[in-house]
């Protein structure tokens, strides 16, 4: 008896645990405060559906316990109650109603369907080849995202950086394993493929960005291997005008050698044993198939290291001793042999002043 007591009360416990982690996160990380359109469009469905389902729950529990209640057999009476073979209105009714309910849901479902899948904008292409409407081709690998910008020339990894206020539209496909683009606040959640490619719109409203200070998080919602928990994003959700100037200051980007000598120093290492992978110029010509890691151009200004450490040259260092430890399966890791303690110093102050906002 005691035992059982002990397991009651640990459930319990271990019950109210998670009611009270489950409203710790960080911000706009979750689909129930939607940052734009297609974001609302998805949760006014949610509420729409869970509203229905609460609904019936709680008129079946009613009907049952009422039921249970005033037929129940009562002491000293052995009668045995009046036997219903059936009921024309009722049959109707809990035939009829549930119908209604579907359609209630069906039609705004069927609604938000074609209009999330409505990506027409991104065909229609100018006699430069180039749209009207902002194009983002996302491809998903081995723990890592990168961004392409056809219309603007420029690739970035990492962090997506997009405007606020409008619709942007984004080619998905996956270079290795299926993954999965979500971004939980826009919404979202669509495959990355191998062998097609999928596409999907989203907003950022300038107004929630502003409260979520312009950050918003995205992850692979498809499970690829052992570091799948480990493959996030950033998303940068500014106004146009200083999207603009991003977009610029990324195509103005070059390699040069620095002035600091540890950073130069840096660089050499960098173009003996990263670069055949790596690129640091956003203006990336080459073919996606020779895009084998993360483009560098901007790895100053980003967010987290990998997607998961602080974004300071100690944890860098800590990275590129040993990328296994982070992300195991990860595909940089033994690519470019050991490195002396003066190497890291010297990599991570280059990668560190690889920047393009100041």
């Amino acid at each position: 008896m005691k035992q059982k007591l002990t397991k009651w009360r640990l459930l319990t416990v271990f019950g109210l645990l998670a009611l009270v982690l489950s409203g710790c996160g960080e911000p706009f990380l979750s689909t129930l405060r939607p940052a734009g359109e297609a974001g609302q469009i998805a949760y006014d469905l949610m509420i729409l559906s869970t509203v229905i389902m609460v609904g019936v729950v709680i008129v079946v529990s009613i009907m049952f316990a009422v039921a249970v209640i005033k037929f129940r057999r009562k002491k000293g009476d052995d009668s045995i109650p009046k036997q219903v073979e059936g009921s024309h209105t009722l049959e109707i009714v809990w035939t009829v109603i549930p119908i209604l309910l579907l359609i209630i849901l069906a039609i705004p479902t069927v609604i938000a369907t074609f209009d999330l899948a409505d990506t027409k904008a991104m065909d229609k292409k100018n006699e430069d080849g180039t749209t009207d409407a902002l194009v983002v081709n996302v491809r998903a690998s081995l723990y890592w995202w990168e961004f392409e910008y056809p219309n603007q020339g420029i690739v970035t990894s990492q962090d997506l950086v997009v405007p606020t206020d409008q619709k942007v539209y984004f080619n998905v496909k996956a270079s290795d394993v299926k993954h999965s683009f979500w971004i939980p606040a826009a919404g979202g959640k669509i495959d990355t493929n191998v062998e097609n490619v999928n596409k999907i719109w989203l907003e950022f409203d300038n107004e929630k960005a502003s409260e979520a200070g312009n950050i918003f998080y995205g992850k692979c919602a498809e499970l690829c291997g052992p570091s799948h928990a480990l493959m996030d994003f950033k998303v940068k959700a500014i106004p146009q005008d200083e999207f603009d100037q991003w977009v610029t200051a990324m195509k103005s980007t070059k390699e040069s050698t620095p002035t600091d000598p540890e950073a130069a120093a840096g660089q050499e290492i960098f173009k003996q044993k990263c670069l055949s992978c790596h690129a640091v110029t956003a203006a990336d010509e080459r073919p996606e198939q020779a895009r084998l890691a993360p483009n560098l151009a901007n790895f100053g200004d980003r967010e987290l290291v990998a997607g998961i450490l602080e974004h300071n040259e100690e944890e860098v260092k800590n990275w590129l001793e040993d990328p296994e430890k982070y992300k195991p399966g990860n595909k940089m890791t033994g690519t470019y042999g050991e490195l002396s303690d003066q190497e890291l110093d010297q990599l991570a102050a280059y990668l560190m002043g690889l920047k393009v906002e100041q």
